[in-house]
């Protein structure tokens, strides 16, 4: 995995909390607490546009889309 360094500017409070983590061996370092920061943050971001995508959905209209389509390749199926 490649990583780039960048410099962060963060609150007095939450660095202490980060740094009590680190301390406590939750994290081996600053850098790994913003990792997963970062990655559990994206994650969310991701999973909650996801979720706004499937609300625009239509269950109604979505459930004969498939009956149709179901029952179309049912019809080209072969008989056994």
């Amino acid at each position: 995995m490649s990583v780039a360094k960048i410099a962060v500017s963060i609150d007095q409070t939450e660095l202490r909390k980060i740094d009590f983590f680190v301390k406590k061996h939750i994290f081996k370092s600053r850098s790994q607490a913003f990792q997963m920061a970062i990655h559990l943050a994206l994650h969310q971001l991701e999973h909650d546009r996801f979720a706004e995508e499937c609300a625009k959905f239509d269950p109604h209209f979505e459930q004969e889309m498939a009956d149709i389509g179901l029952s179309e390749d049912l019809a080209s199926w072969s008989e056994y």
